[in-house]
């Protein structure tokens, strides 16, 4: 079924992401390939955050493609969320600094300290990558119907 507004599914997909935390995190290498590994956003609201380092594989992959695919699965495994994102890097130092903040003065576990990686929001090799949904599916089964059971928000 799909929806128009994030509002629609927001309480439902931030209380999902909260509680799975990790994801599978896929790109698509530099041959074309797929490649999937865990990572740890932040959800704030419709808008996902990735605290990584700027000579990571996934920095070579997103150089050539951007499109990048996430899969939230925990204790519920009839409740899977997937979302497939644009994924663009953020060099202002303000933004940096404020999502930096954000996450690092969230309790655990959705928030973690960053410090341990990067030390502070200015350290050369911290990349900040903002997730910009194209598509959130929250799917529950069983369901009556498979419309019912795959809620679909489509971002811009």
């Amino acid at each position: 079924m799909d929806v128009e507004s994030f509002s629609n599914i927001e309480e439902e997909f931030l209380a999902r992401v909260r509680v799975q935390v990790w994801c599978t995190f896929s790109t698509v290498d530099r041959a074309n390939r797929p490649y999937s590994r865990i990572m740890h956003p932040f959800w704030e609201r419709n808008v996902g955050w990735v605290f990584t380092h700027r000579d990571s594989h996934k920095s070579k992959h997103l150089a050539v493609n951007n499109n990048v695919s996430l899969s939230y699965i925990r204790d519920d495994v009839q409740k899977p969320t997937y979302i497939d994102c644009l994924a663009m890097w953020v060099e202002d130092s303000a933004e940096r600094s404020r999502v930096w903040d954000m996450v690092s003065g969230t309790p655990e576990p959705v928030g973690f300290d960053p410090t341990n990686d990067f030390e502070t929001p200015t350290n050369e090799n911290f990349g900040l990558l903002k997730l910009v949904p194209r598509k959130i599916t929250l799917v529950t089964f069983p369901a009556e119907s498979y419309d019912l059971g795959n809620v679909v928000w489509r971002g811009t």
